[in-house]
C-alpha cells in the first residue's frame, strides 16, 4: 500500500524536526534530565510539526534507551508507538469528540496505571474544538494529574483555549518554517525519492505552503506523480495558481494602462479555472515586494535579506523594473483596491467582474476623495514634473556688463557700457525621492513639526538646495520660526544626502500662466 511522502518522511527524532529548534531543544533537555511536565500545549499553524513533536515526545517518555533526549526508535516501546499498537499512547481528535462524556472517560482511565509502558500519553489534536463542559472536565484532570500521565494538547487557534487551561500547561509556539529551510528539506526528499526538482519550483512550493512542511511535501508529491521534471510552471498548474511572470505582467499592464491586455489576461485566468481570488492575493504579494524594493532601495537581489524578500533573479529583475513605474502613494492606493476586491470576492460570486473593474480602476487615473486616491494623484503629478512632462520655460536671457578694454567689439547700451547677452543661471527643480525617509528621521528631533512636513512636497534644485513646499501658512510660519531647517539638514545627512540650505515655500497663490497643475488635480 502506498504511503504518502509526508508520512514516510515524518521526523522520528527531535534533531530531524525542521524549523522548530527553539522547541525541540527544550523538549530533549527535559527528556534527558527526566523533568517532563504533566501537560503540554503545542500551538501554531497547520503542518508546522505539532503532532510530529507530540509523537516523538510520547516515544521519548517511554523509551528505555534515549539518545540525546530523543527516542531510540528501535526498542519495543518505540516500535509499538510507531505502529499504533500501543494502548498507552492515545491520539484523539477533539473536532470529532467535543462532548463532556469524552473527557469523563479519560478522567476515569487515568486513575489506572499504564498497561504496557511507564507513562500513559494522551495527544488531543484540535483541542480548541472541545465544548465548555469538556474543558471544565479536562481542567479537573489537569489540576491533579497522576504522576504517570502526560497530556499533549495541540491547536491551531490558541485564542479559543480557556485561560484556566493555558495556565496549567507548558506552552510551545510553533513558528512558520522559513522558505529557505523548507526548500532544503524538499531538495533532500526529492533527491532521496529520485525526483528532479528545479530550484524555482522548490521555492514556489515553499512559498505556497505558507510555512507548513506537510503542505509543502504533499504539493511536491502531487507535482511528481507523473514522474515529470518538477518545474515552476508545473507547480503553478497543479496548485491552480498563476506564475509570478504572469502576475508581474498584469502589473505592467496596469502601469502602461493596457486595458485590452488586462481584459485578455483576466479572461485567460477565468477560462483556465484558476481562482481569481488567489490571483489577486498574488497581485497583493507582488505590490508588497515592490514596496520592499523601493523602500530599501535595492538594486540587486544579493542586497536583499532572504527573510524579507525571497525571490529568484528573474523575479527580482521583473519586480525592480515595474516598481519604477509607480510612486509610493499609487502603490498604497492600489493595495487598498486589491484588499477591497479580495474581500468582495469572498462575499460575491461574480469574481470576474470584480477583478476586471478593480484592475481598470487601478490603471485609470485615481478618482475619489479618499486619502489614498488624492495621494496617488499628487504622486502622479510629481512624477510628471520630475520627467519634465509639462512645458519647460525657455532659458531667461540677461545682459551682463563687461569691461570695454577686454571686449572692444561688444555692443554698448544706453548708459554707454558694453554688454553681452548670457543665459540666466538654471535653477531647475526635481522631485526629492527620499523625502519620506528624511521626514521619519526628522521626527526623532521634532515630533510636533513632522506632521506638517508629511503633507509637504520636496524638491532639490541645481544649486544643492532642498525646497520644501507647503500649502498651509500656519505650518510655514511654525517651521520658519523654529529649528526646522537645521533639523532637516541633519535628517537628510542621516539618509545619505547633503544640502546647502533648506528653503520653505508657500504653494498658495496666483496660478502660473500656462500651468494646468490644478486642472490635473
Amino acid at each position: 500500500m502506498h504511503q504518502a511522502l509526508y508520512r514516510k518522511w515524518r521526523p522520528t527524532s527531535f534533531e530531524s524536526v525542521v524549523g522548530q529548534e527553539h522547541i525541540t531543544s527544550v523538549l530533549s533537555y527535559e527528556v534527558k534530565n527526566k523533568k517532563l511536565s504533566h501537560a503540554y500545549l503545542f500551538c501554531g499553524s497547520r503542518g508546522t510539526g505539532k503532532t510530529t513533536c507530540a509523537k516523538i515526545l510520547a516515544k521519548a517518555a517511554n523509551c528505555a534507551h534515549t539518545v540525546n533526549g530523543s527516542p531510540c526508535n528501535v526498542c519495543d516501546s518505540c516500535r509499538a508507538i510507531d505502529s499504533g499498537s500501543s494502548v498507552d499512547v492515545l491520539e484523539m481528535d477533539a473536532a470529532s469528540n467535543t462532548g463532556v462524556d469524552y473527557i469523563r472517560d479519560i478522567r476515569e482511565e487515568v486513575m489506572f496505571a499504564p498497561g504496557e509502558m511507564s507513562t500513559r500519553v494522551y495527544i488531543i489534536d484540535e483541542v480548541h474544538m472541545l465544548s465548555e463542559g469538556a474543558f471544565n472536565a479536562l481542567l479537573k484532570t489537569l489540576e491533579e494529574p497522576p504522576t504517570n500521565v502526560i497530556f499533549i494538547l495541540a491547536t491551531t487557534e490558541l485564542q479559543k483555549i480557556p485561560a484556566t487551561i493555558l495556565s496549567r500547561c507548558q506552552r510551545f509556539d510553533f513558528r512558520r518554517i522559513p522558505v529557505k529551510e523548507l526548500m532544503s528539506r524538499l531538495d533532500f526528499i526529492a533527491k532521496e525519492e529520485g525526483i528532479e526538482l528545479e530550484e524555482d519550483a522548490s521555492r514556489l512550493i515553499a512559498k505556497l505552503s505558507q510555512g507548513g512542511m506537510r503542505d509543502a511535501i504533499s504539493l511536491l508529491e502531487l507535482c511528481a506523480c507523473d514522474k515529470n521534471k518538477v518545474t515552476s510552471a508545473l507547480v503553478s498548474e497543479k496548485a491552480g495558481v498563476c506564475g509570478r511572470e504572469t502576475v508581474i505582467g498584469v502589473v505592467q499592464m496596469v502601469a502602461c494602462r493596457d486595458y485590452k491586455g488586462i481584459f485578455t489576461a483576466i479572461s485567460d485566468i477565468y477560462r483556465s479555472s484558476k481562482d481569481l481570488a488567489v490571483f489577486f492575493s498574488d497581485l497583493l504579494a507582488v505590490y508588497r515586494d515592490m514596496m520592499v524594493i523601493r523602500a530599501m532601495r535595492l538594486t540587486e537581489k544579493s542586497e536583499a535579506d532572504p527573510e524579507i524578500l525571497d525571490v529568484s533573479d528573474s523575479e527580482f529583475n521583473g519586480l525592480a523594473a515595474v516598481a519604477k513605474d509607480f510612486k509610493y502613494p499609487t502603490m498604497v492606493y492600489h493595495t487598498k483596491l486589491l484588499k477591497e476586491a479580495i474581500s468582495a470576492m469572498s462575499r460575491q460570486s461574480d469574481k470576474r467582474i470584480i477583478a476586471e473593474m478593480t484592475l481598470i480602476k487601478m490603471a485609470s487615473k485615481a478618482e475619489g476623495d479618499s486619502n489614498e486616491a488624492l495621494s496617488a494623484r499628487i504622486g502622479e503629478l510629481e512624477d510628471k514634473l520630475a520627467r519634465g512632462a509639462f512645458a519647460a520655460r525657455a532659458p531667461e536671457v540677461v545682459e551682463k556688463s563687461v569691461d570695454t578694454s577686454d571686449a572692444p567689439n561688444l555692443p554698448k547700451g544706453d548708459n554707454g557700457k558694453a554688454f553681452e547677452k548670457v543665459e540666466k543661471d538654471d535653477d531647475s527643480e526635481v522631485e526629492y525621492e527620499s523625502w519620506i525617509e528624511v521626514v521619519s528621521e526628522y521626527e526623532k528631533a521634532d515630533a510636533g513639526g513632522a506632521p506638517f512636513l508629511r503633507g509637504a512636497t520636496a524638491f532639490k534644485n541645481s544649486k544643492g538646495d532642498l525646497i520644501v513646499k507647503l500649502s498651509d501658512k500656519f505650518a510655514l510660519s511654525l517651521l520658519e520660526s523654529g529649528n526646522a531647517k537645521d533639523n532637516l539638514l541633519r535628517a537628510a545627512l542621516e539618509v545619505g544626502d547633503e544640502f546647502k540650505k533648506v528653503i520653505f515655500l508657500l504653494t498658495e497663490g496666483k496660478k502660473a500662466k500656462g500651468s494646468d497643475l490644478l486642472d490635473e488635480l
